[in-house]
């Protein structure tokens, strides 16, 4: 298998962004999702500049601590669970993050195990 082609194809967003919030990769479905604002043009854009000043503020400072940040969104009838959690360089350092947004339904089982 080709490097990463579980990614690139999957049928979840996957965008990637380095410390500064410069967007490094968008697999195929976050290109799509995100199409309207520019899809493959948005790798190299600042994705802080991507959102509303609120939303920009809690990435600013999710960049700064390295913490992960979870939640859900619907958006036209569909659920999504968005999960933006940091990466790290092969020194170990916190290089950015990856955000996560997969669909889910609308009324998802929970389980509890142990």
């Amino acid at each position: 298998m080709k490097k990463n082609l579980w990614v690139k194809n999957a049928p979840f967003a996957v965008t990637v962004c380095d410390r500064k919030g410069i967007i490094l990769e968008m697999n195929d479905r976050s290109i799509e999702t995100f199409d309207k604002d520019g899809g493959k043009r948005l790798i190299g854009a600042n994705v802080l500049e991507c959102h509303p000043l609120r939303a920009r503020a809690k990435l600013k400072k999710m960049l700064g601590s390295g913490k992960t940040n979870t939640y859900t969104i619907e958006k036209k009838g569909q659920k999504k669970l968005i999960y933006q959690s940091p990466w790290y360089n092969a020194q170990g350092k916190c290089a950015g993050f990856v955000e996560i947004s997969l669909p889910i339904p609308q009324k998802i089982v929970h389980f509890v195990r142990g």
